[in-house]
C-alpha cells in the first residue's frame, strides 16, 4: 500500500482537532434541541451525555484502528485489507454518508440565513444559495488544505462563544431547569438514538487526510476522543439552556436556538445565535469539503475509480477535481433532500463503515500490540454499530442501496480504463 506523494503532511495536532470538531459540530446543535424537546422533555439534555458515550464505545477503537493507516482515503484506504472491490465499496458509502450529512447541513444553513433573508428558503432562491455555498467551498478548498484550516480556526470560535454563552446565561438569568423526567420506555429510547448519533458523527473528519497529517499515529485518537468529550458537554448544556427557556414545550419554526437567544438575551441574543449558526454550519461544512474529497481522490490515484478523481491542482497541491465533483453531488442532494431524511441516510451509511473500520485493525499494516482491551473494546463497538444501524427504517435502507449501487457504474468505468490501458 503506497502512499501518495502529491499531497504534504500540513495538518498538526491543532489543525485535526479544529477538523474533528468542525466534522462534529454542525447543524444538529441547532437542529435537534426542538426535536429532542418534544420527545423527551426535561430528560433531553442527558440523552446527549448517554449517546455521547455510546459513541465513545465506537470512537475509541475506530480511531485505534485509522492511526494505524498513515495514509489518506479514511475507509477507502482501510477497506484494502478486505480486497480492492470491498475497499471502493465501504469508500464509497462513506463517501455516501459524508455528501449526504453535508448536504442535510446545507439545508439547516439556509434555513437560518432565511431568517436574515427572506425569499431564499424556498424554490430558486433556496437552489442559488445553496448552489453558491457549495461552489465558496469548493473554492477555498482547492487553494490548499493549510489555507482551509486556517479558516477553519476562525469559524470555530466564532461558532462556540455565543453558543457557550448563551447555555451559561439561560439557567442563571431564567432560573434553574425543570426536574429530568424519564422517558416513557424503550422504544422511544431506541427511536431517538439514532438521529441524536447523529450529532456526533463526523469525528472521523480528521482521519481521512491522515496522509497529510503529521504523525497521525498519536495526533489523530488523541484529537479525536478530546473532541467528542467537550462537544457532548457542549450539547448537554445547550440543550439544558434550551430546556430553561422553553419548559412547556418548543416553539415553532426552524430556527430553535435562535428563538432560544431571543428568550435569554431578547434581539441581541437572536442575532447572536442566528449569526453563531450560520458560523457552526458554514464550519461544519468546510471541514467535510476539506476532508471527504480525499475518499474520491485516494481511489482514483488508485485507478478504482477514473484517473480524473486523482489529479492533483500543481500550483495549490489539491485534489481539485474531487472537491468540484463533490461541491456538484452536494449541492444536488441538498436540493432533494430534508434535513433528517438526509440526516438518517448519512448516520445509518456510517455504521457499516465504523465497524469495517474496527474490524481492520488486526490486519493493519502499522497496527500496535494487540491485547485483550482492543478485542473486547473492538466487538463492543461493532455492536453498537450494528445496533444503530438497526433502528433505522426500510426507506433509509432502500435509499443507501441505491446510492452505493451507483457508485458500481464509476467503478466499472475505472475497471475498464484500467484494462484499455494495459
Amino acid at each position: 500500500m503506497s502512499e501518495p506523494q502529491n499531497l504534504p503532511r500540513r495538518i498538526g495536532a491543532f489543525g485535526s482537532g479544529l477538523l474533528s470538531f468542525n466534522g462534529i459540530v454542525g447543524a444538529s446543535i441547532f437542529a435537534l434541541p426542538a426535536v429532542l424537546l418534544t420527545d423527551w422533555g426535561s430528560f433531553s439534555p442527558f440523552l446527549f451525555l448517554i449517546v455521547g458515550l455510546a459513541a465513545l464505545l465506537v470512537i475509541i477503537p475506530f480511531t485505534n484502528s485509522a492511526a494505524a493507516f498513515p495514509e489518506s482515503g479514511g475507509p477507502a484506504t482501510y477497506g484494502l485489507v478486505y480486497g480492492r472491490f470491498p475497499a471502493f465499496e465501504l469508500g464509497w458509502i462513506y463517501y455516501v454518508a459524508r455528501v449526504a450529512g453535508f448536504a442535510a447541513n446545507s439545508n439547516v444553513l439556509v434555513d437560518y440565513i432565511g431568517r436574515w433573508w427572506s425569499g431564499v428558503q424556498d424554490g430558486l432562491g433556496r437552489a442559488a444559495l445553496i448552489i453558491a455555498f457549495s461552489a465558496g467551498l469548493a473554492a477555498i478548498n482547492i487553494l490548499g488544505i493549510k489555507r482551509a484550516v486556517r479558516v477553519l480556526g476562525g469559524f470555530t470560535v466564532l461558532k462556540t462563544l455565543p453558543l457557550l454563552l448563551a447555555a451559561l446565561a439561560a439557567p442563571v438569568l431564567l432560573g434553574p431547569p425543570p426536574s429530568p423526567a424519564a422517558p416513557a420506555s424503550l422504544d422511544t429510547f431506541e427511536a431517538g438514538f439514532l438521529i441524536t448519533f447523529y450529532a456526533f458523527v463526523g469525528f472521523e473528519n480528521a482521519v481521512v487526510p491522515a496522509g497529510e497529517t503529521r504523525n497521525p499515529k498519536l495526533a489523530l485518537p488523541r484529537a479525536v476522543i478530546a473532541t467528542t468529550l467537550i462537544t457532548a458537554a457542549l450539547y448537554f448544556l445547550v440543550q439544558l439552556a434550551f430546556v430553561t427557556a422553553f419548559p412547556d414545550g418548543p416553539p415553532e419554526g426552524m430556527a430553535p436556538l435562535v428563538d432560544m437567544g431571543g428568550v435569554v438575551a431578547g434581539p441581541l441574543g437572536a442575532v447572536a445565535l442566528t449569526f453563531a449558526a450560520i458560523c457552526s454550519l458554514f464550519g461544519n461544512l468546510l471541514a467535510g469539503a476539506a476532508a471527504t474529497p480525499r475518499i474520491t481522490y485516494a481511489m482514483g490515484d488508485r485507478g478504482d475509480l477514473p484517473a480524473w478523481f486523482g489529479a492533483v491542482n500543481g500550483r495549490f497541491l489539491s485534489p481539485a477535481n474531487s472537491i468540484a465533483f463533490m461541491a456538484v453531488v452536494v449541492a444536488v442532494l441538498a436540493i432533494s433532500g430534508s434535513f433528517i431524511w438526509l440526516a438518517v441516510v448519512s448516520t445509518l451509511a456510517r455504521m457499516f463503515v465504523y465497524a469495517s473500520t474496527i474490524a481492520a485493525l488486526p490486519r493493519a499494516p502499522d497496527r500496535p500490540r494487540l491485547t485483550a482491551l482492543h478485542w473486547i473494546s473492538g466487538a463492543v463497538g461493532i455492536a453498537v454499530c450494528a445496533w444503530a444501524a438497526a433502528q433505522a427504517d426500510a426507506k433509509a435502507w432502500v435509499t443507501l442501496g441505491a446510492l452505493a449501487a451507483a457508485g458500481l457504474v464509476l467503478y466499472a468505468v475505472a475497471a475498464m480504463l484500467r484494462v484499455r490501458s494495459a
